[in-house]
């Protein structure tokens, strides 16, 4: 099927026309008035700014309240604590876990969101039906998005009898990956801890995400440990750290040493744009770290905070890094894109700070039109004038996603 889309401007260059088959783009010729004899479905660019669509490669899909009547925070500081609030508030819900989760990523979708990441907490006391819900909304919009989902110990793995064999049921449920979090801060046994989830991973040929909100010289110790099974298993590739931003707060030295390490196991790394320590992407780039970008919880018993735009987090990402330059915050939608790309798939890189791809013949028919004079501009202002492809047909225009056979 032959897609066209006329009068575009790939990464806010030249006017284009941009023309797609099975899924890739397959030429890109500067825009004039019949770019593909023969037909097939045309959509107008309209001078918009063509960029790859984004990529969420940490969101929770299942705590969420997108789409539900505003409530007040009750959570309380630490990781255990917003959890167990979590646990007496989410069965409360206004609708099902499923719709919930469905109507989430169909927001993101919307948005310019067709590749993610989401985590499905799994633990004794919901047992598997957070990750059935996950799978639910997978599955519900499969033509519209590709979705990968990480069992998740939110609660840890040790300090409640079972949550191991619980984990181990959701990777032979069909979950992508294996979690883990806070190896010492929360289970306090970190050997133990990991290796439960590099074992499964293992034993289930899945790759690993590890939550790392712990402080920097914890956060080292866990690392570590990490790095060290990653060596020991050749999980190259496979393995992801999660916030890490205890790590930014290392002393300088310390930290580039670290990150010699990331780049020979090819670990990656995830972060959501947060408001203290962020990560310094600049340093990540020079070292060839592969780094996404994630929304985490979307309004929900954790924090009021997310709202299924990943533009709008390109946004903070850049305001936490105390960006000016153009061409650092245009990074910062490169890592939102292809940046995201590359931590699900390491033959996918981003060359440097100043690199801009994903809009190129031979690249994936997943894009997102955005208004702007310039990419900046486009970030700064996150205008809701969007089209949204994936695989090369349109799933969403302007916040509505196109129902099923109507592209």
């Amino acid at each position: 099927m032959i897609t066209i889309i006329r009068n575009a401007r790939p990464w806010g260059g030249a006017l284009a026309d941009v023309i797609m088959n099975d899924g890739a783009i397959t030429a890109i010729a500067p825009a004039g008035p019949d770019p593909a004899p023969g037909g097939g479905t045309v959509v107008d660019g309209r001078g918009r700014i063509l960029l790859p669509s984004f990529c969420d490669v940490h969101v929770h899909l299942d705590s969420s309240r997108i789409g539900l009547p505003f409530r007040p925070h009750t959570g309380s500081p630490g990781v255990w604590n917003m959890m167990q609030n979590d646990r007496r508030n989410w069965r409360d819900a206004e609708v099902s876990m499923t719709e919930r989760t469905t109507t989430t990523l169909g927001r993101m979708i919307a948005n310019g969101t067709t590749r993610v990441r989401s985590y499905a907490q799994v633990d004794v006391d919901c047992g598997l039906e957070r990750l059935d819900a996950v799978i639910a909304a997978r599955e519900a919009h499969a033509d519209r998005a590709d979705v990968l989902i990480m069992a998740f110990p939110q609660a840890g793995l040790l300090r409640e009898s079972g949550t191991p064999a619980v984990l181990e049921d959701a990777v032979r449920a069909g979950a992508d990956l294996v979690g883990g979090i806070d190896p010492c801060a929360l289970d306090r046994d970190p050997v133990r801890h990991l290796d439960i989830v590099f074992g499964l991973a293992e034993r289930y040929g899945v790759g690993v995400d590890i939550h790392l909100h712990e402080p920097d010289q914890l956060a080292l110790f866990s690392t570590e440990l990490i790095m060290e099974r990653t060596r020991a298993l050749d999980l190259r590739g496979r393995v992801t750290i999660s916030h890490g931003y205890g790590l930014a707060a290392l002393p300088e030295p310390t930290l580039r040493e670290l990150l010699e390490t990331f780049r020979e196991l090819d670990v990656a790394w995830a972060t959501v744009a947060p408001a203290r320590t962020p990560l310094p992407l600049v340093t990540l780039a020079e070292h060839g770290i592969r780094v996404g970008l994630g929304e985490d919880g979307q309004r929900d018993y954790w924090s009021p905070y997310g709202n299924c735009d990943m533009l709008d987090r390109t946004w903070q990402l850049a305001f936490t890094n105390g960006f000016r330059p153009d061409r650092l915050i245009e990074h910062c939608a490169a890592v939102a894109t292809v940046g995201g790309r590359s931590v699900i798939d390491p033959s996918v890189r981003l060359a440097s700070v100043d690199d801009r791809p994903g809009v190129a013949v031979g690249d994936p028919a997943d894009l997102v039109l955005v208004p702007g004079d310039t990419v900046t501009a486009a970030i700064m202002d996150r205008g809701p004038d969007r089209t949204v492809l994936h695989r090369g047909v349109v799933v969403a225009d302007h916040g509505e996603l196109i129902p099923d056979g109507a592209a």
